[in-house]
């Protein structure tokens, strides 16, 4: 794994979560890649209709999933906007979905470098 993969989940973390059960974390990892899209696309939404109930919901959500694997930087950001709904702020929120969405990505690649590792290991 290379720093920046490092940067975004630590492996080790990761398998000692599933208690080094490589089909565990691919079914975690499939669920999450099925789950991600219809949770941004919940914030997104949120966001632009101002509605603060369904962005807190959705973020606090995408934060659980992505704390789940150890991605810190894209819990921060999802927390971000949780916070932001549960202060009824929503005016940064238009860019702070951009830094969502950008460590999601980050973290995706990061997830998906993990996995075919440890399918060729």
């Amino acid at each position: 794994m290379n720093r920046q993969e490092l940067d975004v989940l630590n492996s080790e973390e990761l398998l000692d979560r599933v208690g080094g059960d490589i089909d565990l974390l691919q079914e975690l990892a499939g669920v999450f890649r099925e789950d991600c899209p219809k949770l941004l696309a919940e914030i997104r939404w949120a966001v632009a209709a101002e509605n603060a109930p369904a962005l807190m919901r959705a973020a606090h959500t995408l934060k659980g999933a992505v704390a789940n694997f150890g991605a810190d930087a894209a819990r921060e950001a999802a927390s971000r906007l949780e916070t932001m709904a549960r202060a009824g702020d929503l005016k940064p929120a238009h860019e702070a979905v951009g830094e969502l969405e950008s460590e999601i990505q980050r973290f995706e690649r990061a997830l998906s470098a993990l996995a075919q590792r440890l399918s060729t290991a």
